[in-house]
C-alpha cells in the first residue's frame, strides 16, 4: 500500500497554495491525489489511512468546487532520501507538518489561559476563577511542565496573582534538549535559563525559540516540533500565561498527573465567584467603565477585569485581560469560541 507516498505528494504539491487565488491548482493537486489514490487502491483495500484519504478528497473536492474531471499535476520526482526513514525523519521537528503527512489533515489545537487574579481559560473552554495560592500545576505532561506561583494580590485580600512562571520543555531526542523558562515580576526574559534563545545545538533545535514582542513585557516561545506557542505577558503586578497546543501533546499525559489547571481547571476548594462582596477599593461602576474601554463585550474577559479592579485597586488589570483576549483572539482555531457568557 502506497497511501502514504500518495498524501507525501499531495502535501508537497499544495504546500505553497494560500489564499483565495488558489482554486485551479488546488483542484488540480486534489484530482492527481485521487488518481494517486485509484492506482494504489487494490493494495490498499483494508488500510484505514487510504479509506480516510479518499473521504477526505471527496469532502474537498465538494467544499473548493472542484471537477472530477480535468488536468492532474504529472507525480512529483521523488527525491533521494538521506536516510531510510526519508520524509518522517526530515521533518520529525515540524509536527504540523508531520502530522499532516502521517494524517492526510492539519492537527487540532486547543487553549488555555491563566491571567489576572489568577482566571483559568481551560483546554475545554471553562473558565473559573482561582485562589490557588503557592505553586500549582498549570500543565504536567509528556512534553511540558508549566507552574504558577501566586501570592496575594494585595494584604488581607482572598484574591491571588501570579507572580511567578516556570516553563519547562522536556528533553526530546531527536529535536531540543530540554529547556526551563523562568519570568518573575518585573523579570520576563528573551531567554532561557541558560541564556540561550533556541533549543540548543541538536538538528532540531531552531525548532524552539523564544520572541519578545515587548521588551520585559510580552515574549512568545515557539516550540514548532510539538506544535505548540506559548505567551508569556507582565501588566502591572501580575504575570499572564496562554498556550496554543497540538490536542495529541495536550492529552499526553497519565492518570497520575491529574492535577493541571489548563486541564480540568481549579479544584472546587479553590474556586471563587467573580462577584466580590464587601467594599473594594476601586467602586464597581468605576471599574465597569474602564473595563469597558478595553473590553467592549461584556463576556468573562470583561467580569474578570472588573473583578480584578474592584479588588486590587490597580487599574492595569485592565491591560491583563484584553492581552488575555487578544491572546486568545490568535490562538483559537474557532473565531466563536472566543467569547465566554457565563
Amino acid at each position: 500500500c502506497k497511501i502514504l507516498r500518495c498524501n507525501s505528494e499531495y502535501v508537497a504539491a499544495t504546500l505553497h497554495l494560500r489564499g483565495p487565488g488558489r482554486g485551479a491548482a488546488f483542484c488540480t493537486a486534489l484530482r492527481s491525489y485521487s488518481l494517486c489514490t485509484r492506482r494504489t487502491a487494490r493494495t490498499c483495500r483494508g488500510d484505514l489511512a487510504f479509506h480516510s484519504a479518499v473521504h477526505g478528497i471527496e469532502d474537498l473536492m465538494i467544499q473548493n468546487n472542484c471537477s472530477k474531471e480535468g488536468p492532474t499535476a504529472p507525480p512529483r520526482p521523488q527525491p533521494p532520501a538521506p536516510n531510510p526513514q526519508g520524509f518522517e525523519s526530515l521533518d520529525i521537528c515540524d509536527y504540523e507538518r508531520s502530522f499532516l503527512y502521517k494524517h492526510g489533515r492539519p492537527p487540532g489545537f486547543q487553549h488555555c489561559a491563566a491571567f489576572g487574579d489568577p482566571h483559568i481559560r481551560t483546554f475545554h473552554d471553562d473558565f473559573h476563577t482561582c485562589r490557588v495560592e503557592g505553586s500549582w500545576p498549570l500543565l504536567d505532561n509528556d512534553y511540558l511542565f508549566v507552574q504558577a506561583t501566586s501570592s496575594p494580590v494585595a494584604k488581607g485580600s482572598n484574591a491571588t496573582v501570579t507572580s511567578k512562571l516556570t516553563i519547562i520543555f522536556k528533553n526530546m531526542k531527536e529535536c531540543i534538549d530540554q529547556k526551563v523558562y523562568q519570568a518573575e515580576l518585573d523579570n520576563v526574559p528573551a531567554a532561557f535559563q541558560d541564556g540561550s534563545v533556541n533549543g540548543g545545538m541538536r538538528p532540531g533545535g531552531s525548532s524552539l525559540v523564544i520572541w519578545e514582542r515587548s521588551p520585559g513585557r510580552h515574549v512568545e516561545i515557539r516550540a514548532d516540533y510539538i506544535g505548540t506557542t506559548i505567551a508569556v505577558r507582565q501588566a502591572g503586578r501580575q504575570l499572564s500565561f496562554s498556550i496554543r497546543a497540538a490536542e495529541e501533546v495536550a492529552r499526553a499525559f497519565t492518570e497520575e498527573q491529574d492535577l493541571q489547571l489548563c486541564v480540568g481547571g481549579c479544584p472546587h476548594s479553590q474556586r471563587m465567584s467573580r462577584s466580590p462582596r464587601g467594599r473594594g477599593r476601586v467602586p464597581a461602576e468605576t471599574a465597569q467603565a474602564l473595563c469597558r474601554e478595553m473590553l467592549p463585550v461584556e463576556d468573562v474577559y470583561f467580569q474578570s477585569c472588573v473583578f480584578d479592579v474592584v479588588t486590587s485597586g490597580d487599574t492595569n488589570f485592565t491591560m491583563a485581560a484584553h492581552g488575555a483576549l487578544e491572546d486568545a483572539r490568535l490562538f483559537l482555531t474557532d473565531a466563536e469560541k472566543l467569547h465566554i457568557f457565563q
